[in-house]
């Protein structure tokens, strides 16, 4: 055993176990333990793919393109024409969403994809002014988009390249989308 007739040897001991301790220490944290992954956005991100781009018809009759909208990013949603109250929540989340952006809200458009042969009141496109209201009831859109039991349980985002990339639940809570389509724009490049 080591006694007084070694300080020195007793010193360089010291040191040495000192300076082993933090490399023993990664060594351990390394192999061992694994830290919990979190995430920081809301929405459930999906693997981007390009939405179909048929040729459909906006409700007032304009011609309308998916790419017609490539450069911006895309909030969008399927309903009804009849536009039920869920419906309504839903293009008041989109509407909302869009204006807390401030300045970056011009980079985003709002879509309300019309899956059946409803047509909406003129009170309620008055109301959401500037969302594209768009006929798909042939469903050629909606086949590039990921439902559970039906593509109307979701607000979906679609990216400034055309790729349908976040989605959220059509009762989702809206500060926290907000919140995420704020940091898709901040550190986005395009759109």
């Amino acid at each position: 055993m080591l006694d007084a007739r070694y300080p020195g040897r007793i010193k360089l001991l010291f040191i040495l176990l000192i300076c082993a301790l933090p490399v023993a220490a990664a060594y351990f944290a390394f192999h061992s333990w694994r830290p919990q992954q979190g995430t920081v956005n809301y929405g459930e991100l999906l693997q981007p793919r390009p939405l179909p781009d048929p040729a459909l018809q906006s409700v007032d009759g304009r011609a309308f393109r998916m790419s017609d909208l490539r450069g911006k990013w895309v909030l969008l949603q399927v309903d009804s024409g009849s536009c039920d109250q869920n419906c309504r929540q839903k293009l008041y989340y989109l509407r909302q969403i869009r204006l807390t952006q401030g300045k970056d809200m011009q980079r985003i458009e709002r879509v309300w994809i019309i899956n059946d042969n409803g047509t909406p009141s003129q009170g309620l496109m008055k109301e959401y002014a500037g969302t594209w209201a768009v006929r798909d009831s042939g469903g050629e859109l909606l086949t590039g988009l990921p439902a559970g039991n039906s593509v109307r349980d979701y607000i979906y985002v679609v990216d400034p390249k055309g790729n349908l990339m976040l989605r959220f639940p059509s009762d989702a809570d809206p500060r926290k989308m907000v919140k995420d389509i704020a940091r898709l724009l901040m550190v986005s490049q395009i759109g």
